[in-house]
């Protein structure tokens, strides 16, 4: 019996290179970011794959100096990626508190020039919102005494001469849960703090890196099928654990995947993102633009590492994954660790910006520490995003543990004579949300049937048809379902970085099941439900296509 080389997992050859490039600041663009990178690179070339170095433009915001004044005194702060850069003499406001700055907190008073003090790390939807109620700043209370470095940018990857004009317009500053308290009280008691924000921030267009690194099951072969193993590589600080760890593993997946290259059935490609911490995501957000036809007739799945290996990083339960590929990722995490993976959807984030055109996902932030916070976003560490990110907080067996899940996973996708895709359960998820639908004003009955007529079909296919023509019903299927499960439906424009719901494609729909029948807003709605209904019925057709022919 073939088994993974798994076994061959050497912790101690990965500490020896994590311990180098954790001694370089990446950030975006930089000179040290590509000095890292060049290790990276012949790393890479000596396990025999073809580099590819690319150089592209990129929008970056690299966050400066920052302090908040409070009634004369200087409060320990930071400012975000993205932010305006204060004027000299600071930006001066009225506090207004928003609570966790949601559309309800903002309607809730008028925010015109003033700060607003919210809840909790700096986001792009806080930011969004506070954008257009025109606040002229943001002050977030961090859920803890450590203060987290964040990009508050809605728009993924560059900005576009259509989206330029949702990027953040505030000055966005962070300070601690204690002075963040102190002042959110001080507004409870009636008072009326005079707080200033300064923020410097250096925020353009600069030249970025990525390292793509490549190994073809089959030498000869042209336009062969390929798995797209990616993780950033810039960081905030020294970034050992996010993401350092994961470069190393993605490295060390290299080295041994090339040694079982003898029974690869499609090839592997390695993607190193630069932009993602200070542009939004702008490496893989630019890759997929320029690679779209290359990706969208060849890829077959896209695994993405975060901030593995970490001390105290005991949960792999909560790692998000497709449903077509909950099944692998079950599985695997299973046998090499006993946890039994949870039914999470992948969020709106990481390096995931291929769903448009139709290539599933797996993972993002990967293994996680008992949640000690209930106010933080990841349940990665208090060293999240801050300067404590050292070679200190990386555990050795864990980290041996993650690149042994890894491997196992794209050594499945590269070898499995069927794709380990289950799409009878990913149909099975978008049936039950269009049964969540029944007496919407727009009938869903002929999706149903589709839906119904398109699982049998499928299941009859994978009886009969041989390996070679089920695979490429299978990436097909992944074009047309997988931008119906996570965008809003158009392949070629990038979704804003805020959240998303599942099948989000279904949310005129669900706004007409919502509103009262015969009210203008229900006839409203009913127009973007039609044109919501047929964009799915012309998916699931071709779908049914792909099976049927």
């Amino acid at each position: 019996m073939i088994t993974t080389p798994t076994e061959g997992v050497d912790s101690t050859l990965m500490m020896r290179h994590l311990g180098h490039i954790a001694q370089y600041v990446k950030l975006s663009g930089t000179k040290e970011e590509a000095e890292s990178l060049a290790y990276i690179r012949a790393a890479m070339d000596s396990y025999g794959y073809a580099t590819t170095w690319i150089e592209h433009d990129a929008f970056i915001s690299l966050p400066g100096k920052a302090s908040v004044v409070a009634d004369g005194v200087a409060l320990t702060a930071i400012t975000h990626s993205m932010s305006q850069s204060s004027p000299p003499g600071g930006t001066t406001g009225r506090l207004i508190y928003v609570g966790e700055g949601t559309a309800a907190d903002f309607a809730k008073q008028d925010v015109t020039g003033c700060l607003v003090l919210a809840e909790g790390i700096a986001t792009p939807g806080v930011s969004l919102l506070a954008s257009r109620a025109g606040a002229a700043g943001q002050l977030h209370i961090s859920p803890h005494e450590h203060l987290h470095e964040m990009c508050i940018s809605p728009v993924w990857g560059n900005p576009s001469d259509e989206t330029v004009a949702n990027m953040p317009t505030t000055v966005v500053c962070t300070v601690s849960e204690a002075d963040g308290v102190a002042l959110r009280e001080a507004l409870a008691r009636g008072e009326a703090p005079t707080v200033t924000l300064h923020a410097q921030v250096d925020t353009g267009w600069r030249t970025t890196p990525i390292l793509v690194a490549e190994l073809q099951a089959d030498p000869a072969a042209k336009d062969e099928p390929f798995v797209l193993f990616s993780g950033h590589h810039d960081t905030w600080y020294f970034g050992v654990m996010d993401n350092g760890t994961a470069n190393i593993t993605m490295m060390e997946v290299a080295r041994l995947g090339a040694q079982s290259r003898g029974r690869w059935r499609r090839g592997l490609r390695f993607c190193f993102w630069s932009g993602h911490s200070h542009g939004r995501y702008s490496s893989s957000a630019w890759y997929a633009d320029t690679h779209w036809d290359e990706l969208e007739r060849r890829c077959v799945a896209h695994v993405n590492i975060d901030s593995v290996g970490a001390k105290g990083a005991s949960i792999l339960a909560e790692a998000p994954t497709a449903t077509e590929l909950h099944g692998l990722a079950a599985g695997i995490i299973a046998k090499q660790s006993g946890q039994e993976l949870k039914t999470k959807r992948i969020g709106r984030g990481g390096d995931e910006s291929f769903w448009g055109i139709g290539i599933p996902a797996m993972f993002m932030a990967f293994s996680e520490q008992v949640p000690g916070n209930v106010k933080l976003r990841h349940a990665l560490g208090w060293w999240w995003h801050t300067p404590g990110d050292l070679l200190d907080k990386i555990d050795p067996e864990n980290l041996a543990r993650d690149a042994r899940i890894y491997l196992e996973i794209v050594d499945r996708l590269l070898t499995d004579e069927v794709l380990p895709m289950d799409h009878a359960a990913q149909l099975a998820s978008l049936q039950a949300e269009l049964s969540r639908l029944g007496g919407a004003g727009v009938t869903v009955d002929g999706l149903v049937a589709q839906v119904s007529a398109l699982g049998e079909a499928l299941a009859k296919a994978r009886a009969a048809w041989p390996a070679e023509r089920l695979n490429a019903a299978l990436i097909r299927l992944c074009r047309a379902l997988v931008p119906l499960d996570h965008t809003r439906g158009d392949r070629f424009v990038h979704d804003p970085a805020l959240p998303l719901p599942a099948w989000p494609v279904l949310d005129p729909l669900r706004r007409l099941a919502a509103a009262t029948p015969g009210t203008d807003a229900a006839k409203l709605a009913a127009v973007s439900a039609r044109q919501a209904r047929n964009r799915v019925a012309h998916a699931l057709r071709e779908a049914a296509a792909v099976i049927s022919g």
